[in-house]
């Protein structure tokens, strides 16, 4: 590892309300709470990795505020940059799917502290002064045309500071509402990134560059490689300055039955890992960071590209069994699953 350097993560952390026992909105008394959000959850992985991980955010000065930056030191992330400005943080819901109900979110965000930040704010320069990678996703840049701009800010300066520059394109159609499309928005930052991640449809909305969908229902069937390298080429060919272009796969059987699995493209070379056959289905929400957060701490600890795969992939398998937002799992449970161990048997 890089001498003891951190990876900086930036983004929006929320307080997240679920009705317990698979209610709907409309049937329950009370919500259980937790706190999360994409690069919030890669900061807490990466964390549990034993990797110095630190999340940038703009919050209220209030007591919620306090509960989760608490949360977030808990959970071995450092937090000393996050500024204190506006009235809110912000806030989802979420009724949790069941069988063939789908989820549903509703988002109150508008108006947060974190819709409120502007460039000039954060000292990007500072925090980046003993840091070796730097995570943003598109959800930040979603936020407000601000927040994009901030994003870019932050870019730039990771990039004169000869930072690795990860992206997870987290398409979110709910908050494209400030007139720009996330097409526009996105590419020209994208452009600027070492490492990119999203899923098949993400990279379809985004870039116009179809992925093949996962339509693995087992374990034991294999990844087709030849129609994701050649998608991945395309996005290389589109990314230039973009070294590392990963796929996050998805099949969902239904709610509480999925596969998952993903590919790397790198110098090249298109690398698949096996398919994850995952049900029940405990809580997705967070799997895909659960993933981020596995390459990214792989590659950053010197493993190799296809070892940094299976790991991630391992990492994303796992979260779907974990509740709440983050995923609280360590190297050796992670590194257990990816090297064939699916018994679930007690550890004792």
């Amino acid at each position: 590892m890089e001498n003891g350097k951190k990876i900086v993560t930036f983004g929006e952390i929320m307080l997240r309300l679920t009705p317990p026992r698979n209610r709907r909105f409309s049937q329950s008394p009370a919500f259980e709470a937790n706190f999360g959000g994409s690069e919030a959850n890669v900061a807490v992985s990466i964390a549990n990795y034993g990797v110095r991980s630190e999340f940038i955010t703009c919050l209220p000065a209030n007591k919620i505020s306090e509960a989760a930056v608490d949360d977030l030191r808990s959970n071995g992330v450092e937090t000393p940059r996050i500024i204190r400005s506006g009235d809110r943080m912000g806030l989802y819901y979420m009724e949790t799917a069941a069988a063939i109900r789908s989820s549903q979110v509703v988002y109150d965000r508008a108006g947060s502290s974190f819709d409120a930040l502007r460039p000039g704010m954060i000292d990007w320069e500072e925090a980046f002064r003993d840091a070796a990678w730097f995570h943003w996703s598109g959800i930040a840049a979603a936020v407000s045309a601000s927040t994009a701009e901030v994003c870019a800010e932050a870019i730039r300066a990771a990039r004169r500071r000869g930072l690795t520059v990860s992206c997870d394109i987290n398409y979110r159609k709910n908050l494209w509402r400030y007139g720009k499309s996330a097409q526009e928005v996105l590419v020209p930052l994208l452009a600027e990134c070492d490492v990119l991640f999203g899923t098949d449809d993400e990279y379809a909305t985004v870039m116009g560059i179809e992925v093949p969908a996962l339509k693995a229902c087992e374990a034991c069937e294999k990844l087709s490689p030849a129609s994701y390298e050649a998608a991945a080429r395309r996005v290389a060919e589109r990314l230039p300055e973009c070294k590392t272009i990963v796929f996050a796969l998805r099949n969902v059987l239904n709610a509480n039955h999925h596969t998952i699995s993903g590919t790397l493209y790198t110098e090249g070379c298109l690398l698949t890992t096996r398919v994850y056959d995952i049900a029940p289905v405990v809580d997705c929400v967070g799997v895909g960071d659960a993933f981020v957060g596995g390459i990214i701490y792989s590659l950053y600890a010197g493993r190799t590209p296809g070892q940094a795969l299976d790991f991630g992939a391992a990492a994303c398998a796992l979260k779907n069994t974990v509740p709440g937002d983050y995923n609280r799992v360590a190297v050796d449970e992670v590194d257990a699953l990816a090297n064939g161990s699916t018994s679930g048997r007690i550890a004792r």
